[in-house]
C-alpha cells in the first residue's frame, strides 16, 4: 500500500486523511499538539465544500441550522444597507469548528494513524519518497501545517510569509440562538452574526489595530455593545471570546507542490476570513488532491496536476479577499458613505432584475 505523511490535524488535515485513506492509501498525521482536536468558535462550510465532505462519507453536515429572520448588510444603528436576498446570495452551514473536526476524524478507519505531539523540524525527499526529521519516511507528504507552515518554509525559504492585514479579529459563542443575521459594518468596525446548526449562535467582530494589541470579552463590549439588536444580548450571552489578528500570504502564492510534497490549506493559501471560505478551500484541495492521486499512478504528476488546478483558484479567492477586507475596514466617512450607496444601488439592481426574471 501506498503511504502518505500528513503534517497538521486541523480541517484541512484530517480531511487529506480522510480523502487519501479513500483512494487506497496508507497515512501518518503528524500533530504537534498534545492532543488531537480543534479550538475556535463558528465556521461557514460553502456548497461545494459540502459535496466533498459528503463524497467521503462525513455525516452530519446539513442545513438544519439555517437562519430564520432577515439576512445582510446593515450599519451599527441597525438599518439596512442590502439584504441577502437582494444579492442572490446562498448561505452555507454554519458549525462549530470543533464540532466539524469530530465529523471527520469520526471517518478515521485503520489506514489512518496518528502522532500527536510530534513536531515536525526538517523535511526532504528523493526520487523514491519523502523523509521527516530524518525518521519517518512516506511516498508522498501533504503539508497542512498552517499560516507559518514548517514545510513551506523549508520548500520556499525567500518566500515572505504572513502579512499583516491592519485588523484583528474577535470570535465568541452565544448560548442563545439569533433571529436573522449577516453582518453590520461601521467605521473600520464589522460585526457578523450566523447560526449554527447547534441552535447556538456565533459571531466575529473585526477591528483596525496595529498587531499584537490584543483584547478581549470587555474590549468587544465596549466597541460593539450598544450596536443594534441583537448584539448587545449575545454578547450578555457570551462566556468566552478568541481574538487573532488576521493575516494572509502575499502574491503571487508560491506553488503548492514540489517533487513528492504537497501544500494544502493555510500552509498553501492562507486567506483573511472575509469570504469565509479559508477551511472550505482546505476542504475542497483535499478532495482534488485524492482525486488526482487517483487517476495519475505518478504521484508527482498527480501532484503537479494538483498545483495547476488548485493555485490559480486559491488566488483569486486570496486577493478577493483582502479587497472585501479593506473596503469593509474602510474608516473614511466620505468613502464609508459611497461604499454603502454603491453597495445599496448593487442590490436594487440585483432585486428588480429578480422580479424581472419571475415576470417570464
Amino acid at each position: 500500500m501506498r503511504t502518505a505523511i500528513v503534517v497538521g490535524a486541523g480541517i484541512g488535515g484530517v480531511t487529506a486523511a480522510v480523502a487519501l485513506q479513500s483512494c487506497g492509501w496508507e497515512v501518518m498525521v503528524l500533530e504537534r499538539a498534545p492532543a488531537l482536536g480543534e479550538v475556535g468558535a463558528g465556521i461557514s462550510i460553502w456548497p461545494g465544500a459540502v459535496t466533498v465532505l459528503n463524497e467521503l462519507g462525513v455525516k452530519g453536515i446539513d442545513k438544519s441550522g439555517a437562519l430564520s429572520g432577515p439576512a445582510g448588510l446593515r450599519k451599527a444603528r441597525g438599518s439596512w444597507v442590502v439584504a441577502a436576498t437582494d444579492l442572490g446570495v446562498e448561505l452555507p452551514v454554519m458549525i462549530h469548528r470543533a464540532q466539524l473536526h469530530e465529523l471527520i476524524t469520526a471517518e478515521f478507519g485503520p489506514a489512518v494513524t496518528v502522532r500527536t505531539g510530534y513536531k515536525v523540524a526538517t523535511v526532504s525527499q528523493d526520487d523514491d519518497g519523502v523523509l521527516v526529521n530524518g525518521s519517518l519516511r512516506a511516498d508522498l507528504l501533504v503539508a497542512a501545517d498552517g499560516l507559518r507552515s514548517v514545510v513551506r518554509g523549508a520548500l520556499h525559504p525567500q518566500y515572505a510569509g504572513p502579512q499583516y492585514s491592519g485588523y484583528t479579529a474577535y470570535r465568541g459563542i452565544a448560548d442563545i440562538p439569533a433571529t436573522g443575521g449577516g453582518e453590520t459594518w461601521g467605521p473600520a468596525q464589522r460585526f457578523g452574526i450566523a447560526q449554527l446548526i447547534d441552535g447556538r449562535t456565533y459571531w466575529y467582530a473585526t477591528a483596525n489595530q496595529p498587531a499584537g494589541q490584543g483584547g478581549d470579552l470587555a474590549t468587544v463590549i465596549r466597541r460593539y455593545g450598544n450596536w443594534h439588536d441583537p448584539i448587545p444580548e449575545l454578547l450578555a450571552n457570551t462566556r468566552t471570546t478568541l481574538q487573532n489578528d488576521i493575516y494572509d500570504l502575499p502574491l503571487p502564492l508560491v506553488p503548492f507542490a514540489i517533487g513528492r510534497i504537497a501544500l494544502l490549506g493555510d500552509a498553501a493559501h492562507a486567506m483573511t476570513p472575509n469570504l469565509g471560505r479559508g477551511a472550505c478551500t482546505a476542504i475542497e484541495d483535499a478532495g482534488a488532491l485524492a482525486r488526482h492521486l487517483s487517476g495519475t499512478p505518478d504521484p508527482v504528476a498527480a501532484l503537479a496536476q494538483y498545483d495547476a488546478e488548485r493555485r490559480p483558484i486559491a488566488t483569486k479567492l486570496v486577493k478577493r479577499s483582502r479587497q472585501i477586507g479593506r473596503v469593509g475596514q474602510l474608516d473614511n466617512p466620505a468613502a464609508i458613505w459611497l461604499r454603502d450607496l454603491l453597495l445599496w444601488a448593487g442590490g436594487g439592481v440585483t432585486r428588480g432584475a429578480a422580479a424581472l426574471r419571475r415576470k417570464r
